[in-house]
């Protein structure tokens, strides 16, 4: 069979491209008004999902306590400390901008989507990859802030966290909250509307994802980048994919579990996602001007991590 092309994967690089050839209009203080824009988009992917996260399965999942101690453990704890360990080993021959987005990328939530996709793909356990992309969702909107805040304050990469807290409130949980206080009237339709709904949720992202690229293009910030920085981005986006798939896995199987919980474990711990990074983003760091360097090791990871992600799929789908 042909793979299809993701068209969102391609969307990202093409927002990259346009942000470099006319980063105006979505620069600070462009005609598309970015400090208004960006704040509206991201309430709308929220918003979004909110009214397509089943909460209900955080009650029904509840019970299988050793496979979600894995996922939540990997993603906002050893994540986050290998997020640590790479900012200062890096100091001196990395870029800050890097530094920052590496260990942004490591305390960011899992996927929802592709991981519930590829844990299907795999013969894994579906329902309990459902519970865990969802709470890692919600958790992530507290959870991500605060270890910014308590290892990049320092840094200046990130904003105080009064002004943060206030804005996670006003532009990320409050859409959040209208999107699960709207699901009893509108989750069959959002269920029947799931393509296009998703267009929408994508398109805002692609849209972040230029205006953040455009302030880096327009302040010259990526003038200070190069190949080598790109390459040592990728090597350091499949190190980390490799070895979080292996430990996830490994550790899965010394708590007892079978091929469907392994299956959970790993695409549910070892993603990344770039659906509520990317707002999120915005939020914490503000119009910080190197965000768009900050964010390419998430999209890096992120392509990467489909890639991997589907070859082991298919592969594990396969086993006995």
């Amino acid at each position: 069979m042909k793979p299809r092309v993701d068209w969102f994967q391609v969307g990202l690089f093409g927002a990259m491209a346009l942000a470099w050839l006319a980063p105006a209009p979505g620069a600070a203080g462009g005609w598309l008004r970015p400090e208004v824009l960006t704040k509206a988009a991201v309430s709308l992917v929220f918003l979004l999902h909110g009214l397509r996260l089943p909460f209900d399965t955080l009650r029904s999942g509840a019970l299988n306590w050793r496979l979600h101690a894995i996922v939540q453990g990997t993603t906002f704890l050893i994540f986050p400390l290998i997020g640590i360990l790479l900012f200062v080993a890096l100091d001196g021959s990395m870029a800050p901008e890097l530094r920052a987005g590496l260990f942004y990328l490591c305390v960011v939530p899992s996927t929802v989507s592709s991981s519930i996709s590829l844990t299907a793909v795999a013969r894994g356990n579906v329902g309990a990859a459902v519970f865990n992309a969802t709470l890692s969702n919600l958790a992530g909107v507290l959870l991500t802030p605060l270890w910014i805040a308590l290892f990049l304050a320092t840094t200046g990469a990130t904003r105080p966290l009064g002004p943060v807290v206030i804005d996670l409130a006003r532009w990320l949980l409050l859409p959040l909250a209208l999107g699960q206080a709207l699901r009893p009237w509108f989750s069959a339709w959002a269920s029947r509307q799931r393509v296009p709904l998703g267009v929408v949720d994508r398109g805002a992202v692609l849209l972040l994802v230029y205006t953040s690229f455009c302030d880096s293009f327009a302040g010259g910030v990526w003038s200070r980048q190069g190949a080598p920085a790109l390459a040592a981005v990728i090597l350091l986006s499949v190190g980390l994919i490799a070895l979080l798939t292996w430990f996830t896995r490994s550790a899965a199987r010394r708590a007892g579990l079978g091929h469907e919980d392994q299956m959970a474990a790993v695409f549910c711990g070892s993603q990344k996602t770039i659906a509520a990074g990317v707002p999120m983003a915005k939020v914490i760091f503000g119009s910080h001007p190197a965000l768009g360097v900050m964010l390419l090791p998430l999209m890096v990871y992120h392509g990467l991590q489909l890639l991997a992600g589907g070859w082991l799929a298919q592969r594990w789908s396969r086993a006995d």
